[in-house]
């Protein structure tokens, strides 16, 4: 299949592109289809000689070209109506009435030169699928975000990742305003949907991105602010599966310069070794990272209502735990040679020992519950 891109080097061009190459590669067979894709490249600084000839071989046509700030509101038609022109007239020169796809906007239900630009591409389009037969799907997106979109330019979202990220000031002048949002990843999930014939498609002949988010400016600020603050109290967000918050976060991620990328972590250290917690969440307790120093043993303590899993990725070692009033010991033998998992058990005191003479041993641990040194729920008891 021969599948032509306009406007690919645009935001979600580049989204689409990446995703149809893991497609062909191979990589990604999550969409169910085959690998045989070949994909047309083209962008207002391509030869415009190129373009007959993906016209003439394309399968499908998604075009996502289209001017969104220009210096002359006039060019707003000549590149979102007029470029349209351009590529219908090119199919219809070689009798191509393969599937196309229009980029449109929410605007263009607004009386503006940008609205206006955007109605006459759609209005054209419809035409086009009349009088030839080729499928048309008409997206009128709201506000996209994700990875790769352009700070600074026409999205807030990305400016306010940016910005918040960067360590620059924003601006809002409103709070309340309230935004209707798509994630960049349900965009392209949908146009690879119109791709394969599975649309989503509107009693009025629209097609739309199935997973909106409602949310005003003042939360999507308050909520990327909480994520710039987790590399100083380690603590990750609520974020359940498919939610705004989830899809904000892995954006505002994709905007940290290189010397936020990596953030120092606090190391307890001691003569035994060392304890360092690596993050925390707000439900879901906290992992921390253990090291032992050879023949060391830590613990040699219980919990009433705290559980925890001791994972031992190098070294080898052995994990107690005795039953609170009783004399029966448990014993684990754990080794980075063979991973594994080990409870421990509320009300059985337990430890950890560093069976090696030259070796340090590494635990990485997760605690169903942060730790509160107000409320420890720690009781010293040696295991034997």
């Amino acid at each position: 299949m021969n599948i032509l891109i306009t406007g690919a080097k645009g935001f979600i061009g580049k989204n689409l592109i990446a995703t149809l190459h893991n497609i062909a590669d191979g990589k990604d067979r999550s969409f169910g289809m085959d690998t045989g894709l070949t994909i047309y490249e083209y962008d207002i600084d391509t030869d415009p000689a190129l373009l007959d000839l993906y016209c003439k071989n394309a399968d499908f046509v998604f075009n996502l070209a289209g001017v969104n700030r220009p210096q002359d509101p006039k060019e707003f038609m000549e590149g979102n109506f007029g470029f349209a022109s351009t590529l219908l007239n090119t199919l219809k020169k070689y009798n191509n009435n393969c599937p196309i796809m229009i980029s449109s906007s929410i605007q263009a239900a607004l009386n503006n030169p940008y609205g206006e630009s955007k109605k006459a591409g759609e209005e054209l389009m419809f035409a086009y699928g009349k009088e030839t037969g080729a499928p048309v799907f008409v997206y009128r997106f709201p506000n996209v975000f994700g990875k790769w979109c352009r700070p600074n330019y026409n999205s807030a979202v990305a400016t306010f990742c940016n910005n918040i990220a960067n360590d620059l000031p924003i601006t809002v002048n409103d709070p309340s305003v309230l935004m209707t949002l798509v994630y960049i990843d349900d965009v392209v999930a949908e146009l690879i949907a119109a791709l394969k014939g599975e649309a989503n498609l509107k009693a009025d002949g629209y097609c739309y991105v199935p997973v909106e988010h409602k949310i005003t400016l003042g939360e999507i600020v308050d909520l990327i602010y909480s994520f710039a603050k987790q590399p100083q109290g380690l603590v990750i967000p609520e974020i359940p599966d498919n939610s705004f918050a989830k899809k904000l976060y892995s954006t505002y991620l994709s905007y940290l310069p290189q010397e936020k990328v990596a953030f120092p972590l606090k190391m307890n250290v001691d003569a035994r070794g060392s304890f360092t917690e690596l993050l925390k969440t707000e439900k879901c307790g906290q992992v921390s990272v253990n090291i032992s120093k050879p023949g060391i043993t830590k613990g040699q303590h219980w919990h009433h209502t705290k559980w925890e899993f001791f994972i031992v990725v190098s070294g080898k070692g052995l994990i107690q735990q005795r039953k609170v009033g009783t004399d029966e010991v448990l014993n684990f033998e754990v080794s980075g040679d063979k991973i594994e998992a080990v409870h421990m058990l509320p009300g059985y005191t337990h430890n950890i020992i560093n069976l090696s003479d030259t070796e340090d041993l590494v635990t990485v641990m997760w605690a169903n519950e942060q730790f509160n040194p107000d409320k420890p729920d720690t009781f010293f008891e040696i295991v034997e």
